[in-house]
C-alpha cells in the first residue's frame, strides 16, 4: 500500500509540486536579469551618471567636453546593458533546457534503482 501510494504522489502531486518549483526558478531568472528594464534603458546613460547641461553662456569648449562626456557614459551603458541582455538570454535558454529536461526525466526517476541494480548484476560499464 505504502509504495502504491508513493508512486501515486510522484506521478500526480510531486509532479505538479516539482513543475511550480520549475516555474518559480524560471520567473527568478527572469526577474534577476530584469530583461524588460535592460531594454527600455538600452540607451540611457551608464548608472545614470550624465553631465550637467550647460547654459547658454557658457563656452563652447565646455558644452563640447559635456556632449563627449554624455555620448562616452551612453556608450558604456550601451554595451553594459548590451551585455547583460545576451548572458541574460543565454542563461535563461540553457535553464529553460535544463527544465525541460529535468520534467520529462521526473517520472523515470524513480526507475533508476532498478536499473543500477541491472546493469551492476551485468556488469555493465558506463
Amino acid at each position: 500500500m505504502a509504495i502504491a501510494e508513493m508512486f501515486l504522489w510522484w506521478y500526480v502531486h510531486g509532479w505538479s509540486v516539482f513543475v511550480q518549483k520549475i516555474k518559480n526558478f524560471m520567473a527568478s531568472i527572469i526577474d534577476f536579469f530584469s530583461m524588460s528594464d535592460l531594454v527600455r534603458t538600452l540607451f540611457q546613460p551608464f548608472r545614470q551618471i550624465s553631465a550637467a547641461t550647460a547654459s547658454a553662456e557658457s563656452s563652447l569648449d565646455l558644452k563640447f567636453h559635456m556632449f563627449i562626456d554624455r555620448l562616452v557614459s551612453r556608450i558604456v551603458g550601451f554595451f553594459s546593458r548590451l551585455t547583460l541582455l545576451l548572458a541574460g538570454t543565454i542563461i535563461i535558454l540553457l535553464g529553460a533546457i535544463l527544465s525541460l529536461v529535468l520534467i520529462v526525466l521526473w517520472p523515470v526517476i524513480p526507475l533508476a534503482p532498478l536499473a543500477g541494480i541491472i546493469l551492476t548484476i551485468t556488469g555493465a560499464f558506463l
